[in-house]
């Protein structure tokens, strides 16, 4: 099999330790007018007020918007598009987690191109450069910082909607893991669960035949030779880092370690594309309103007991990299690890009715652009018999044919 790879990502990535300090000298080679987009909370955080007081000694005007709320409902990123009109930025920085940073994206979206996010939905429906973005993450999980991607929530549709375009990845990312030290725990692992969730399905998509404009007819090609060693090197880190940084917040070696792990798991994906774990959390997560990584977690191990047969060579290059004896070993260890973390083990666990499987399943299949990307075929039976499966908690029932 030919080599073939795709990387998108930001221009600049700066990672460590005390790097939210160089936010003031890169933001001033990009603009003079800087709209900042967080959310409340964090627009009265000291480290917050520090990174406003960097932009201004720099010599940018700057505008605070701290209207972000979670899972960003598309009115609100309209509402803040237009507000932002009257001070015409030509910087956005998002600041935050997924949502304040998807937020800033679909807010530059609207700033450059004008319209409303619908307009924007699916793949390659932005239609050129967006003015420059940067991204600091304050929560290690989501990947936004490095990705194509804008997740917003959709009151008409009742489901979670994307915009996916290499023009809303950040221009610059600026990842400090220290912003991550005062996570509480379940945050950290909700957030951290999400990340390797996105490495391992990123790792385990879907390779596509890498025919001459693959990249230009999908965002996600699936998994390919630079997205593996991204996801790859994800998985390593966050196995290595996120229990540790759960039970021992202060410990900064795990922090930087699971916020490196979010950020390559996001580099990854974002060519890569996620599967079927990310297909049924659509409709769960619209049922249950529970948190996004804590369903996409939950829900892993089944999806790797039904693409198992499919999967084989991954499983064990992710056992090597986790310390385990063989592939084999992976899915279990996978589950025990999110267990131990508080992530729930069953649909049942996360609050899903039973009398809704059938419509999580018919909805599932109908999110085609990542039922397409698992390794493995889903029809419709299957995926009756998956989600049944993870709301019943037997993995063992889809390892027969």
């Amino acid at each position: 099999m030919s080599i073939f790879g795709t990387i998108r990502a930001p221009r600049e990535i700066l990672f460590g330790t005390g790097q939210r300090g160089s936010l003031g000298p890169v933001a001033a080679k990009l603009g003079k007018r800087a709209l900042v987009v967080t959310d409340e909370r964090l627009a009265g955080d000291a480290d917050f007020r520090g990174m406003v007081a960097q932009l201004e000694k720099a010599g940018l005007t700057v505008r605070v918007d701290s209207s972000t709320l979670p899972d960003v409902p598309v009115e609100t990123a309209l509402i803040s598009a237009r507000a932002a009109r009257r001070f015409d930025p030509d910087l956005v920085i998002g600041v935050g987690g997924g949502s304040c940073l998807d937020m800033a994206k679909c807010v530059a979206v609207l700033l450059t191109h004008g319209g409303k996010p619908q307009d924007y939905y699916g793949e390659f429906m932005v239609p050129g450069p967006v003015m420059p973005l940067i991204a600091l993450p304050t929560t290690a999980g989501t990947g936004s910082e490095a990705t194509p991607v804008a997740v917003l929530s959709d009151s008409d549709r009742m489901l979670k909607v994307g915009i996916s375009s290499p023009h809303i990845i950040p221009t610059v990312s600026i990842c400090d893991p220290d912003l991550t030290l005062t996570c509480p725990p379940s945050l950290t692992a909700i957030a951290g669960a999400d990340a390797l969730t996105h490495a391992i399905e990123a790792f385990t998509a879907i390779r596509r035949d890498p025919v001459p404009g693959l990249a230009q007819e999908r965002v996600f090609v699936g998994k390919n030779d630079t997205s593996d060693h991204f996801a790859l090197r994800a998985i390593e880190l966050l196995w290595e880092g996120l229990e540790r940084a759960c039970t021992e917040g202060a410990d900064a070696e795990a922090r930087a370690k699971v916020m490196l792990g979010a950020t390559t798991a996001g580099l990854a994906f974002g060519v890569a594309g996620t599967a079927a774990a990310h297909a049924i959390q659509y409709p769960v997560g619209a049922l249950t309103h529970t948190a996004h990584g804590a369903g996409v977690a939950c829900l892993m191990p089944y999806v790797m007991a039904w693409n198992a047969p499919a999967i084989g060579p991954e499983l064990d290059s992710m056992a090597t990299v986790m310390g385990l004896s063989g592939g084999g070993e992976v899915i279990g260890a996978i589950a025990n690890l999110f267990a131990r973390i508080g992530i729930p083990r069953t649909l049942k666990d996360l609050g899903l009715a039973e009398d809704k499987l059938d419509w999580v399943a018919e909805q599932s299949c109908g999110i085609a652009r990542l039922i397409q990307n698992n390794p493995r075929a889903l029809g419709a039976e299957d995926m009756r018999r998956l989600v049944r499966a993870a709301f019943h908690g037997e993995p063992a029932v889809l390892e027969t044919n």
